[in-house]
């Protein structure tokens, strides 16, 4: 049987879980929470609690998704259970973040462009990074952009009154839609290629402001204040994301792995979030 190993199993892995599990495959996914391992056996996920003894999951295993955040000493999983690095699993993959290329004012990154972090999160993310790929398993490496979907999205806020528009000129972010984010994995998996990095993200890096006014915009409401980024009240991990302005290309995972993405812009998705949170639509 196909056995989906999954470490730190959250958000983007739940989404994966959803369009395995119905093609027969076994997800084990950890958890820290015996709440949570109810919540996943539900889902049809196998719940594993961590820590714990890794050595009977990992030995079903023929796919490894490691997704949990990494520590100052790098991936928190690897450290503790380095029986890992004997795993027989024929796909492995590690969920990474497009934080790995710092600041470029705006411009392009592609896969190719060397990583030069500016943030925390995303030194120890290219600190992860490699310690996955010099186990010499068959590593994929994804680096995300930033995930939204249900449950992630900006209506809640909009809907409330909270929501600010904070403006730096200047600023885009590139995104990507969590279901998106689930075919590219499953694509990975049916073409093999370790080593390879990815770019996960959709087709229209934008300003963060410009995402509140459309989701304003369908829910009929008027568009959040406006406020400047100087005068803005942010947590510092917010605050961090505005360090950085990039552009971040998709290409490879068209080229090589023959996505079509579901929601190529945040247009798209915003709207499909609303539709299916909608009872009736």
């Amino acid at each position: 049987m196909q056995t989906l190993l999954s470490l730190g199993h959250g958000y983007s892995a739940a989404a994966l879980a959803r369009r395995l599990l119905p093609q027969g495959w076994a997800v084990i996914g950890t958890t820290r929470s015996a709440t949570k391992a109810a919540a996943l056996r539900a889902e049809g996920v196998e719940p594993l609690l961590w820590p714990g003894d890794l050595a009977p999951a990992l030995a079903r295993a023929t796919h490894i998704l490691a997704s949990a955040a990494p520590d100052a000493a790098g991936d928190p999983f690897l450290r503790a259970a380095p029986q890992i690095a004997a795993a027989k699993a024929e796909w492995v993959g590690y969920l990474s973040t497009t934080a790995v290329y710092g600041d470029h004012q705006g411009g392009w990154v592609d896969e190719d462009t060397a990583p030069t972090p500016a943030s925390d999160r995303g030194r120890l993310r290219v600190l992860a990074e490699g310690q996955w790929l010099a186990t010499g398993l068959a590593v994929h490496v994804f680096r995300l952009a930033g995930i939204y979907g249900p449950g992630r999205g900006p209506f809640e806020k909009v809907r409330n009154g909270s929501a600010r528009r904070i403006i730096k000129p200047g600023q885009v972010f590139s995104r990507i839609h969590v279901e998106d984010i689930a075919q590219v994995l499953e694509a990975s998996i049916r073409r093999p290629n370790p080593g390879a990095t990815y770019n996960l993200c959709d087709d229209d890096p934008a300003p963060p402001e410009d995402v509140l006014s459309e989701a304003a915009r369908l829910l009929g409401l008027p568009e959040p204040p406006a406020v400047a980024y100087a005068a803005a009240e942010m947590s510092p991990m917010a605050r961090s994301f505005y360090g950085e302005s990039k552009r971040v290309s998709n290409d490879r995972i068209k080229r090589e792995l023959g996505v079509i993405l579901r929601h190529p812009d945040y247009r798209h998705g915003l709207a499909a979030l609303l539709r299916d949170a909608t009872p009736g639509s």
